[in-house]
């Protein structure tokens, strides 16, 4: 069976274009799909060259890409994660011309399609930190172990305190909801931030390891956060044993991984030389990240801590440097799908002040802004017994939300805790906090050595 067989099937299969008992969809699905990949690839290189030729980092080129062709502008790339309806599509208005289908298929048909993308995003980001897991130093990274976590705390509790607060005392706003926007202050984008530190080269440095560390428990403490306040919301009270066993599983799952990846080292590279077809080592290596990220997602943490630790584990192998340069081409196929999808979810339209419904939102989002930033940067100064540690770098890399924040913004909205303004005002937060992080955070790596050198004075002082 081939791939494109494969992908017919299985949207065949799927219940919402099975109900229409109309075998024609199939075809129309994969076609949406190959068109909406076409527009992502090309939005993705123009925005990574273009983002080189000014000296920014691609990653930040391949979000702006994804909010051209996404929800704030041309609508080739949309979602209805995202509130959006087939006759918002472009791509399916095409499709719509070109095959003369009903409006009822297209809806189930773009549904479909959606869903799709979001998938191939998913796996894009389970790649992403395979890769990252793959670049990391486990060793470098248990010696800053406790300097992430640190910076972590730090960075979940004083943006989440002082948004909080700003909210209830000073917009009024009710205590749930107000709860919910300080903890959508709290998430960082380890996808985002990694790639950025690869990409400058500084992944393996003190400032990125503990950048990396921190993210990792920054992503697991905004689970039990985002579980608490759903939960909170939901019931209006919180469920003590689900917070337990949140942290007592992510706690288990990535030291039981990292102490039993000692054993599995070997009996990896000695399957990796038995296998004689092509893919002996890439493809075990992808069965076990997979594993990970399915054993991670069963036991209600987020699939990419998984894939991370995967990563961490065969970083320890003789055969890590072949196995990163073999990761690094399905890396280029499928990273780029989940960061142009990250800004083609994002809407402009919340920025524009001509709209009413807009305009306490954007005073409340000024609010949130200016405490996702300071209260992340603080973090650097958390960082105690390292005089040479750039900590205005490490505070910067913990300031992207993107997709984590739109992920507190999305399960806000859908259950009916956050209001239009304070939704468009984490969203507004998500935008700004994703866009300006990759610069900052090479201005802070390219600063000048007596500027550097100063500052370090400073706070060893």
């Amino acid at each position: 069976m081939t791939f494109s067989e494969l992908i017919i099937n299985s949207v065949w299969q799927n219940p919402y274009l099975a109900t229409t008992g109309e075998a024609e969809n199939a075809p129309i699905v994969l076609a949406g799909v190959l068109l909406s990949l076409v527009v992502i690839y090309l939005a993705s290189k123009i925005g990574g060259e273009f983002s080189r030729i000014i000296d920014l980092p691609p990653v930040l080129g391949e979000l702006l890409a994804g909010v051209v062709v996404g929800a704030s502008a041309l609508h080739l790339v949309v979602f209805t994660e995202s509130g959006a309806v087939a006759a918002d599509s472009t791509i399916m208005t095409i499709l719509q011309l070109i095959n003369n289908i009903s409006p009822e298929a297209v809806a189930e048909i773009f549904h479909s399609q959606s869903e799709i993308i979001s998938v191939l995003a998913e796996l894009g980001v389970i790649i992403l930190l395979f890769e990252i897991g793959l670049e990391s130093d486990l060793k470098e990274l248990t010696k800053v172990g406790y300097q992430a976590t640190i910076v972590a705390c730090v960075g979940v509790a004083v943006p989440f305190a002082a948004g909080t607060a700003g909210l209830l005392f000073l917009f009024h706003a009710p205590l749930i909801p107000a709860i919910f926007a300080g903890a959508a202050l709290t998430a960082t984008s380890i996808g985002i931030t990694s790639k950025v530190l690869s990409e400058l080269g500084q992944l393996k440095s003190s400032e990125g390891q503990i950048i990396v560390g921190a993210a990792v428990i920054d992503d697991i403490l905004g689970i039990i956060v985002l579980a608490v306040v759903a939960s909170l919301a939901k019931t209006g009270e919180v469920d003590i044993l689900n917070v337990i066993y949140l942290i007592a599983s992510a706690t288990v799952f990535l030291v039981g991984s990292i102490l039993l990846g000692k054993y599995f080292n070997q009996s990896f590279v000695a399957i990796a030389n038995k296998l004689q077809t092509r893919g002996n080592l890439i493809i075990p290596a992808f069965i076990f990240a997979f594993l990970m990220a399915f054993l991670a997602n069963a036991i209600h943490l987020e699939a990419i801590l998984g894939a991370f630790a995967a990563g961490l584990v065969l970083d320890e192998t003789d055969k890590r440097k072949e196995l990163d340069e073999q990761v690094k081409p399905i890396a280029d196929i499928l990273v780029p799908v989940f960061f142009v999808a990250v800004g083609a979810k994002v809407d402009l339209g919340v920025l524009n002040p001509l709209v009413p419904g807009n305009r306490e939102g954007l005073i409340i989002a000024t609010f949130l802004i200016v405490v996702a930033i300071i209260g992340k940067v603080v973090t650097g100064w958390s960082v105690f017994g390292q005089a040479k540690i750039n900590r205005l770098a490490v505070g910067v890399g913990m300031i992207p939300r993107g997709e984590v924040g739109l992920v507190f913004a999305g399960i806000g909205a859908a259950s009916g805790t956050l209001d239009k303004p304070l939704q468009a005002a984490i969203i507004i937060m998500v935008i700004l906090t994703t866009f300006l992080a990759p610069p900052l955070l090479r201005f802070a790596f390219k600063q000048p050595p007596a500027e550097k050198k100063s500052l370090e004075e400073a706070n060893v002082s």
